[in-house]
């Protein structure tokens, strides 16, 4: 397994202005020119994080996600970000992976944010996604559900990259650093986490904080308070080498994984 090369773009967003995120988004895609296996998008990347679906909630056959699947043609490249969706009279903050042969995976976000009200207008996830690339396995989430350990828990077969795409607020920032690492640690994988920068239509202010954690809790290339894209290589033997030295994951509950099992076959 090779290693994988990440991209993440840390940037302010145009607050519930579809056209104006894609317009500036595509500009900053076009402007990376080394190899990367994967780009990486804020949380709700389109809009922002707004409670305001209706008229701003797109289809799967809406602009943003046409937007996605071109990009991620022309640059031979997968690129995966959430923005708000609309399907079966719900709306879903929805995490969009458009990979270059055309294809779409999704994951809705498990754990609505009621501090801001996301559980009265949006509909909740109900299932775990686990994708594959250049032989990584890569498990997404969105935001809130950094907070949650057994919805991230790394089960069997294990992910080796959780990825959180977030809105995460400056006054939180602590929480943010100190969950992911717990996070990294606690599964044994590496774990990313994209923010934005700026302030949104509600008046929060945002310090990006993007980083890598490694399985350790080692951060890498932490990017704070301003725009940025930022790439970062993940080491598969380094991964490999501390799971074989120190299995801990041999001996996590069982039985919290056939919790997790049949909460998903029987919704």
């Amino acid at each position: 397994m090779q290693n994988l090369i990440i991209t993440w773009i840390q940037t302010e967003l145009y607050w519930e202005d579809i056209a104006a995120n894609l317009n500036m988004l595509d500009d900053k895609i076009e402007t990376i020119s080394n190899p990367t296996d994967l780009i990486l998008l804020p949380e709700m990347f389109s809009t922002g994080f707004s409670m305001n679906p209706e008229g701003l909630a797109e289809t799967m056959q809406g602009s943003a996600v046409k937007w996605m699947q071109s990009k991620s043609k022309s640059k031979g490249v997968t690129i995966a970000g959430s923005l708000m969706i609309q399907e079966n009279g719900h709306y879903f903050n929805r995490l969009v992976w458009a990979s270059p042969d055309g294809r779409i995976f999704t994951y809705d976000k498990k754990h609505l944010f009621r501090m801001a009200g996301e559980e009265k207008v949006y509909s909740a996830g109900k299932r775990r996604l686990t994708l594959e690339l250049n032989g990584w396995r890569i498990r997404p989430f969105i935001c809130y559900d950094l907070r949650f350990p057994v919805w991230m828990r790394n089960t069997t077969p294990p992910y080796d990259v959780g990825i959180v795409f977030a809105n995460w607020p400056a006054a939180r920032e602590i929480h943010w650093q100190m969950l992911l690492r717990a996070r990294a640690i606690e599964n044994q994988a590496y774990f990313i986490g994209v923010n934005r920068v700026g302030v949104d239509g509600n008046r929060i202010d945002y310090n990006g904080y993007s980083c890598v954690v490694d399985f350790q809790g080692n951060v890498h290339y932490q990017t704070v308070g301003q725009e940025v894209i930022q790439s970062a290589s993940l080491s598969s033997s380094a991964l490999n080498n501390y799971r074989q030295s120190f299995p801990a994951w041999m001996d996590r509950d069982k039985e919290v994984d056939q919790f997790l099992d049949e909460i998903e076959q029987t919704t």
